[in-house]
């Protein structure tokens, strides 16, 4: 049985979707938007809006009973490739060792016109 997840501390959907699923022992997230859930700001500087990303993929994890530390693997979604070495910065302060397994791909739009979108998978 799948368990919704939802929380004040990571952006609202903004369409028809849950932040996040819980499913067996896993958490899936929704890719995230850099929206700063308190501010509802969009961060548009690529490693200030790596970091939200990021940050709202916590507070979704943390929300289930799992951490940054579980995730198995991450997708990144972003507006330009020439971004990826920044991406990968802010990316490395938030997963140190033992790496999930992640893909990123250039794609031609984001919602909102987002720099960067992040998803992520891991156990509880």
């Amino acid at each position: 049985m799948k368990k919704i997840i939802s929380t004040q501390n990571a952006p609202e959907a903004i369409g028809p979707y849950s932040q996040g699923i819980i499913i067996d022992k896993l958490v899936f997230t929704s890719g995230q938007l850099p929206i700063n859930p308190k501010t509802k700001v969009l961060e548009t500087e690529i490693r200030q809006a790596t970091k939200q990303s990021i940050e709202n993929c916590k507070a979704i994890l943390e929300n289930a009973g799992s951490k940054l530390e579980n995730v198995v693997k991450t997708t990144v979604f972003v507006r330009d490739l020439n971004d990826f070495s920044a991406v990968n910065e802010v990316y490395s302060k938030y997963f140190t060792q033992n790496f999930p397994a992640r893909s990123c791909v250039q794609v031609a739009k984001l919602p909102m016109d987002a720099p960067v979108e992040i998803e992520v998978i891991a156990t509880l």
